[in-house]
């Protein structure tokens, strides 16, 4: 059994990855980092406010510098942006660099969660659901590629979750 160095994890806004990388990097004793957290720490300024300033392809460009960065560091546990897979040479740094678990949570969970939180610029302006939809369908396909684990999060409590991955990493 050999714990990969570096964890990434992928997946829609909603599945989790915030949530359950806190509490794996808990678990297998590394480092937490997620990548919007790291460019808001960089900026100043949340992310929306980015979005507003810079639009869509500013906010990406920052996050490509991110994860550029975060990528080399050793130990970690990274939760990455929603998006970050749309961009090739962050699905490069990903796949080279760590091991990939894509947590996938269903539609309907997604647009519950996502509705919790304000935060959110793609959906600002936009039916949650339909623009879930929307991102999961271009989005999936990316995620699929990149991951050397799928995982879906669905109603389990984040425990359960970190739990049935962590036996999963361990089974490498």
């Amino acid at each position: 059994m050999r714990i990969p160095e570096n964890i990434f994890l992928v997946g829609s806004m909603g599945a989790g990855k915030s949530t359950i990388g806190k509490q794996l990097a808990k678990s297998l004793r590394k480092d937490f980092v997620d990548s919007d957290h790291e460019i808001e720490s960089r900026t100043g300024v949340d992310i929306g406010y980015i979005f507003d300033l810079e639009g869509e392809e500013g906010f990406r460009k920052r996050e490509r510098q991110a994860i550029e960065d975060l990528t080399q560091k050793r130990d970690i546990v990274l939760a990455t942006g929603g998006g970050a897979v749309l961009s090739a040479e962050n699905r490069s740094n990903l796949v080279a660099r760590g091991f990939v678990v894509y947590l996938y949570a269903p539609l309907d969970l997604l647009v519950e969660r996502a509705s919790r939180d304000r935060g959110r610029p793609l959906l600002d302006g936009h039916d949650p659901r339909e623009r879930l939809n929307q991102l999961l369908e271009e989005r999936d396909p990316l995620y699929r590629q990149v991951a050397d684990l799928v995982m879906e999060t669905d109603e389990r409590s984040t425990r359960l979750v970190v739990k049935d991955l962590v036996r999963h990493i361990e089974e490498l």
